[in-house]
């Protein structure tokens, strides 16, 4: 039943979270979380999450897939199209996710070999 009602339903309600830069389209990181309680705010350098980092049609497939508890079956009638086809969307999805992934890693080791000169180390403000 959940997974025929994301059918219906978007990924995200209140907009797609920004993934990279408007103006040179580098990827974006996290630079602050804040609490909308009692205005904690968390400051440092995050990589955004591999997940985030997929479009929204992406986000909604894996979704989708999860809550159909992975059945290539279910995922076909949901989407009504052939098994071979939500197959292969699959295969494209694992992919994108292997690109993702070896750009953090990249990343991660950049940032901990000092690649990064904006010393950015993670504070806490209260």
């Amino acid at each position: 039943i959940i997974c025929r009602m994301l059918s219906q339903r978007a990924v995200s309600r209140g907009g797609r979270l920004p993934t990279s830069c408007p103006s040179c389209s580098t990827d974006l990181r996290v630079a602050q979380l804040a609490c909308p309680d009692c205005r904690t705010a968390v400051h440092g350098d995050y990589l955004l999450p591999t997940l985030s980092r997929l479009g929204s049609e992406d986000q909604q497939f894996a979704l989708a897939f999860i809550l159909c508890s992975g059945s290539l079956k279910e995922m076909a009638r949901l989407y009504r199209v052939s098994y071979p086809t939500v197959r292969n969307r699959l295969d494209e999805l694992i992919a994108r996710l292997n690109r993702i992934g070896e750009t953090q890693e990249k990343e991660a080791a950049d940032d901990a070999a000092g690649v990064r000169a904006d010393g950015a180390g993670g504070d806490t403000d209260a």
